[in-house]
């Protein structure tokens, strides 16, 4: 029973020392203490690298870029405002509505505006690369116990 109790023991305490400390977690808030420009400019390379962009192609995508980076930043600023003064509530079925209907309308904007910068093969990697993306979002709000 004695080393029953030990074993337990040395195998809960090699478990915890086993966990990593560094999850991705925990480095998610360095991304956002980027600024604007900084996120815009990772971004462009990110797909240069992935799409083998011209200069032209870079510099429309960098504009892009800033865009989204201004409008992603200032919806985070936005959120965390609200639930810190304690305004946030949970959204009504209308609500939820019209929030996922503006989402969905700025992402088919967004997607127009990359099909003009960027040409058929493209365009075509750029979509698989957005499905991975999305795909890998859904599993991890899976393993969390979230929606998805």
């Amino acid at each position: 029973m004695k080393q029953l109790v030990v074993l337990l023991m040395a195998l809960t305490s090699i478990n915890m020392f086993s966990q990593r400390p560094d999850s991705p977690k925990r480095n998610k808030g360095a991304m956002q203490e980027l600024s604007i420009e900084q996120l815009a400019t990772l971004h462009t390379k990110k797909l240069t690298l992935a799409l083998d962009l011209n200069e032209s192609q870079q510099a429309k995508i960098m504009e892009i870029s800033l865009e989204e980076a201004a409008f992603k930043k200032t919806k985070h600023e936005e959120r965390k405002a609200k639930k810190e003064s304690g305004e946030w509530k949970k959204p009504t079925a209308d609500e939820r509505f019209e929030i996922a209907n503006a989402r969905l309308d700025h992402k088919i904007a967004h997607q127009q505006k990359m099909k003009e910068v960027l040409n058929k093969e493209q365009f075509q990697t750029w979509k698989e690369i957005q499905l991975k993306r999305a795909m890998k979002g859904r599993k991890a709000m899976q393993r969390e116990g979230r929606r998805g």
